[in-house]
């Protein structure tokens, strides 16, 4: 029978009634990932009308998948993320290549970046990461023309078999629940004053639990 049915009202069918042959692999059915497969959430050119880092701010926050918003730039989860909690820091403004931000933009990409990563230490206590701004098609962009850094945390043994192997990245939260995780954290940890507020709360308070 099929296993974790959604409702009472889901009819459940012995797999036998159907063709193929068993074997021991189990399935994870990715079927949201054939948007990405099938380039659907790719622009048609590189204008800004076209282009969904300029969409984004026009939508609401849990829609958007936004975690801050500043003056210059604002923080997003990555609808394809490598692990959970890949967030991603784009300016507002449609360019194209690094040397193109002004010093003001490039200021505040810095500065969220680094809020960023403290949010992400303190709430998902990862062991590293990886920082980057792919340029161009060649370079690994997957939308060349609209700027935007990646903060893609990290666990040691986060690279298994499964993206290896299967193309396939497991993530155990939901987009919408991390947003809420992250956004919720943002005003606690993501000042350098306020993070260490909280974290010295957190290390006097003889009821916390560390996470395993």
């Amino acid at each position: 029978m099929t296993r974790d049915a959604p409702g009472p009202d889901v009819p459940l069918e012995r797999s036998e009634s159907f063709a193929g042959d068993p074997d021991r692999f189990e399935r994870l059915w990715t079927p949201h990932r054939m948007v990405y497969i099938d380039g659907a959430d790719k622009p048609a050119d590189a204008s800004a009308g076209e282009c969904p880092f300029c969409r984004v701010p026009s939508l609401d926050d849990a829609t958007g998948l936004v975690v801050h918003r500043g003056e210059l730039a604002y923080v997003v989860l990555n609808l394809y993320p490598y692990n959970p909690g890949h967030l991603m820091v784009v300016p507002y403004r449609h360019v194209a290549g690094y040397p193109e931000l002004t010093t003001a933009e490039l200021a505040e990409v810095g500065d969220l970046t680094q809020r960023a990563i403290r949010v992400l230490r303190a709430t998902s206590r990862p062991d590293g990461f990886n920082l980057g701004v792919n340029q161009g098609a060649s370079g690994g962009a997957g939308i060349a023309a609209h700027l935007h850094q990646h903060v893609v945390p990290r666990w040691t043994g986060d690279a298994n078999f499964m993206p290896v192997v299967a193309s396939t990245k497991p993530l155990p939260q939901l987009l919408g629940a991390t947003r809420e995780l992250l956004a919720g954290a943002w005003a606690t940890h993501a000042d350098p004053v306020a993070a260490a507020d909280a974290s010295t709360a957190d290390a006097a308070d003889p009821t916390r639990v560390e996470e395993a």
